[in-house]
């Protein structure tokens, strides 16, 4: 029981430092568009680099156990492509012309109502994305801690580390469409709440279930949805606000960082 206590605690900690990661909002201008430009490249880069270098691997090495090597691998990048799509059908699913929330404008950005609009948009699909991503997170991490906490500590705290670039491509977007700061830190901690519930669903529901084959196609789904949402949103959104460079530049410094944080831990 102490163990599922100490399990579910880091779970939610590691789910929440996605709001963290939105904080950085509180230390900005709203009229910085080059800052905006970074920024988006920056979680480009992390989700990208996260995603096929991390994701779709694990998830042709976990299938791969469970189907064999050449089905697993298949299997991955079906579900990775899966993953793709789905992305494409959850941008469908939220056109640029309506919004849950009222935009408003400012600073240099209030000269076409659509900024705001595209920005907002940005923001609500990059969270739908990443609360889909923590969830299988909160299974993992929560599965791990209680299995051996020595092993999972490592693993809650670099799923930590991945979620602070994370919520700032949620708070950024959403704090410049709507001048709120309150409203980007809002975003940004509830789509990392899904951990927590993963990390319940896995100890309650899905734990009898839980196979190779089960973690493998959800990796490779994540990896797909966070590779179309980086070049679809987030990429062209740093190019639009900002000047050519600063979002590559961006999208370089966060590969960079996970790169470095994979290696270290």
């Amino acid at each position: 029981m102490n163990n599922v206590t100490l399990a579910f605690l880091l779970s939610l900690a590691a789910g929440l430092s996605t709001g963290i990661g939105s904080l950085i909002t509180l230390f900005t201008k709203k009229t910085n568009t080059n800052f905006l430009a970074v920024a988006l490249g920056f979680s480009a880069g992390v989700m990208v680099y996260v995603s096929l270098v991390e994701l779709l691997p694990e998830a042709q090495n976990q299938l791969s156990v469970g189907l064999g090597n050449t089905l697993g691998k298949i299997v991955a990048i079906i579900s990775f492509l899966a993953g793709m799509i789905f992305a494409g059908i959850i941008d469908k699913i939220l056109p640029e012309d309506k919004n849950p929330h009222e935009v408003k404008q400012f600073g240099t950005l209030d000269s076409q109502n659509v900024t705001g609009k595209k920005l907002m948009r940005t923001g609500i699909i990059t969270a739908i994305a990443i609360t889909i991503h923590n969830f299988p997170e909160g299974i993992a991490t929560f599965i791990s801690v209680l299995h051996d906490p020595s092993v999972g500590l490592p693993i809650v705290f670099a799923i930590a580390l991945h979620n602070i670039p994370e919520g700032i491509s949620v708070g950024v977007p959403i704090y410049y469409a709507t001048g709120s700061k309150r409203k980007a830190v809002f975003y940004s901690f509830a789509s990392g709440l899904t951990e927590p519930l993963g990390a319940t669903i896995g100890y309650f529901i899905l734990m009898p279930f839980l196979n190779e084959i089960v973690y493998g196609v959800l990796f490779a789904l994540v990896a797909g949805i966070m590779v179309f949402i980086s070049f679809d949103e987030l990429l062209p959104s740093a190019r639009e606000y900002g000047e050519h460079h600063l979002s590559i530049y961006g999208m370089v410094a966060g590969m960079a960082v996970m790169a470095v944080s994979l290696i270290v831990l």
